[in-house]
């Protein structure tokens, strides 16, 4: 078995990948287990540096938690206002209250970060 070392290259990135689907399914507590955690825990840190991720858009955060949460417009009634109001946000015509944030926070466990963001205008609604 190969000692473990950093991943520095895309070439040390690219062997852990493939080391990893080799050992996928090993049993936690086997050797080889504990070998594929760390190369796990390796590979995230990798990944974390060389490629982050920018936290998702607030509009399609809430759409994402509707959709996980089967909740319709009307839903958001009570968390956003007003149908119109819902509808004017969720087409991104109108922007989140601090008021908004706090209660899609509270009530749909939206994470604040996510949603103080900037909202992308750009999008397709």
């Amino acid at each position: 078995m190969k000692d473990l070392k950093p991943i520095r290259t895309e070439a040390d990135y690219e062997a852990a990948l493939a080391e990893i689907e080799r050992l996928w399914g090993t049993p936690a507590g086997a050797p080889e287990g504990d070998r594929l955690d760390i190369l796990a825990t390796l590979v995230d840190a990798y990944e974390n540096e060389h490629y982050p991720m920018d936290p998702p858009d607030p509009i399609e955060a809430i759409k994402f938690r509707m959709e996980q949460q089967g909740l319709t417009h009307k839903d958001l009634e009570g968390i956003l206002g007003t149908r119109t109001r819902v509808a004017e946000v969720l087409n991104r015509r109108r922007g989140l209250s601090i008021n908004m944030i706090r209660r899609l926070h509270e009530k749909l466990g939206i994470s604040a970060e996510v949603l103080i963001r900037p909202i992308q205008t750009n999008r397709a609604a």
